[in-house]
């Protein structure tokens, strides 16, 4: 289960050859949303908006409490949990610079994993509104929420050795579109590990 993940929003400004993520998109987050997550802080994501185009959000990390806990990963759908949130309208990108899984060792910790381009990433994510108090204790938030998680899967050959349960589902830049507007069997075909491209930092 990932459950740290750091977004470092100088990698982000200039992504690619169009200004989804120029420094004037950019900036207005900095300081809203956290580069180290941690479920139930505020992270930052793309979701469509009301023309079918692509905007930039801050959400905070993880569905309402089951048992106490925010539900931060998805590995199983098509459970009556999920079934609610996987039309179009509630899938979202989760921009990521590295993400972490817990290795007992040795040593033991957390081990990152970066693409070995250096270049960001995006988690397939999923979202809903919600009302209620969110945040740490010493701060918390009284109101409307808009809340994230995103889908896991097996793990490939690169962290299967430090985590064989599970890993986040990494999608291409390729696939973005099929990801946010296809359907939700289009969408879960997406559901795979990261074939290649993907390093380990011990």
């Amino acid at each position: 289960m990932c459950n740290r993940y750091r977004n470092d929003l100088r990698k982000l400004e200039n992504w690619g050859s169009d200004d989804q993520f120029s420094e004037t998109r950019i900036n207005p987050f900095r300081g809203r949303v956290s580069e180290e997550m941690y479920p139930d802080r505020v992270g930052l994501t793309g979701r469509l908006d009301e023309r079918g185009g692509m905007m930039l959000d801050a959400m905070r990390w993880g569905f309402p409490p089951v048992q106490g806990r925010v539900v931060t990963n998805v590995r199983h759908p098509d459970k009556p949990f999920w079934r609610p949130w996987l039309g179009a309208e509630w899938r979202c990108l989760v921009f990521v610079s590295e993400f972490a899984e817990w290795s007992p060792g040795p040593p033991k910790g957390d081990r990152w994993f970066h693409l070995e381009s250096g270049e960001p990433f995006a988690f397939a994510g999923i979202w809903r509104p919600w009302h209620g108090t969110r945040g740490p204790k010493s701060a918390p938030e009284t109101g409307d929420h808009r809340l994230f998680a995103f889908l896991t899967t097996e793990p490939n050959a690169v962290v299967a050795p430090i985590h064989p349960k599970a890993m986040p589902v990494i999608l291409d830049r390729a696939d973005w579109d099929q990801w946010l507007t296809g359907s939700v069997e289009e969408a879960l075909e997406l559901q795979r590990p990261k074939a290649a491209g993907l390093s380990a930092q011990r």
